[in-house]
């Protein structure tokens, strides 16, 4: 099982981090949550041009045919930035759900567009009770009709569609993708803890086109949400990366009673507990990625997926809230980045399931065997 980046990804990686470095500072990214609810379009149009946005795309549809792992450590480089393009709704999700579920017309028709940084598309699947879906498709002469409502659709103000989960009658769980501008879809737009823009949507015979024909899509469904925890995660470890280079560098730099803060033994210990964690998160994140790609020797099937969510979560949320301690009052501030970090984990940690929701998935089989 190799665990290193080839040297196309690693030249990938290096380009991305240079133009993030450049566009997004902290203050750009500041001005953008003040005066604009969505991303700017440059940087987006950017990220097309690199390749960025058809990495995990397939050659025949305008990509460059990766897998799983490019597309956590794009995910993980915009995390470490604090980046607002919609490219866990877009590309991650919605991408893989075509990929997996599209048929070759629907194929044809929005990757292209995706890796070109043509469309953007909203993931809506998740709603009030975690794990159950109540939205309901309907299917007559006129097609398939939607109702129901999606919480936390990420992007949600800027999509042009939706990719929307609904149970049928006879398939069980199919995808759908709608129009925004549809008549009856009706959107609630807010901001979440991070800034970034989000909102909820209610759709009342709102007509959509199923993805693919009529499989069994449980495994192929399956397989784009533990994408989009394994992204999610990337982006966390992002987000730590972030944080504790500010720290370490902090305690360098900041000065108490004549000498360095960091030249005391018990910061010392703290920020190497951070450094651990991190790298402990660097190995699952890995780890599952190479799983999805189908290269992990020593994949645990499932619940590796959810027990990998909870420990990031968890080692996600330490450090951000150890580097915030140890930058003392300052940390605190708005104009301090290590607080923003804390707010992107959290956000990231309710992706695709709180901690909570992936615990109970965990004790099920306990449950079962107890009973």
């Amino acid at each position: 099982m190799d665990l290193k980046l080839n040297d196309i990804q690693l030249q990938l990686n290096d380009a991305l981090s240079r133009l993030l470095a450049k566009e997004y500072t902290f203050e750009a990214r500041q001005g953008l949550l003040q005066n604009s609810p969505g991303q700017r379009a440059r940087v987006w149009g950017q990220l097309a041009e690199m390749g960025v946005l058809g990495a995990a795309i397939g050659e025949e549809y305008g990509g460059f045919g990766g897998d799983a792992v490019d597309l956590s450590m794009i995910s993980e480089a915009l995390g470490k930035v604090l980046a607002l393009e919609p490219y866990h709704s877009t590309v991650v999700m919605a991408s893989t759900a075509l990929q997996a579920m599209g048929s070759p017309k629907q194929k044809s028709e929005w990757l292209p567009r995706i890796a070109m940084g043509m469309s953007r598309m909203g993931w809506a699947h998740q709603e009030r009770q975690q794990g159950r879906i109540e939205c309901a498709a309907k299917h007559d002469s006129a097609g398939w009709f939607l109702t129901g409502s999606k919480e936390m659709v990420l992007d949600a103000p800027n999509c042009q569609q939706f990719i929307v989960s609904a149970t049928t009658p006879d398939d069980g769980i199919q995808l759908f993708l709608v129009n925004a501008a549809d008549i009856g879809l009706h959107l609630s737009p807010y901001r979440l803890v991070d800034g970034s823009p989000a909102g909820n949507i209610q759709l009342k015979n709102v007509q959509g086109k199923r993805l693919g024909g009529t499989q069994d899509t449980a495994a192929a469904l399956e397989h784009v949400v533990r994408t989009g925890i394994t992204c999610a995660c990337a982006e966390m470890l992002g987000a730590m990366e972030g944080a504790s280079a500010m720290t370490f560098e902090y305690l360098k730099i900041r000065r108490q009673f004549g000498r360095p803060i960091g030249s005391n033994q018990a910061l010392q210990h703290r920020a190497a507990d951070m450094l651990v964690a991190r790298e402990q998160s660097r190995s699952l994140v890995m780890s599952l990625a190479l799983t999805l790609a189908g290269r992990n020797d020593f994949a645990r099937g499932d619940g590796q997926f959810h027990a990998a969510k909870v420990l990031i979560g968890r080692n996600a949320r330490r450090i951000a809230e150890e580097a915030i301690q140890m930058h003392g009052g300052i940390g605190m501030t708005h104009e301090c980045a290590v607080g923003h970090y804390l707010k992107r984990i959290l956000v990231l940690d309710q992706l695709h399931g709180e901690t909570q929701y992936h615990l109970g998935v965990l004790e099920q089989p306990h449950r079962r065997e107890a009973a």
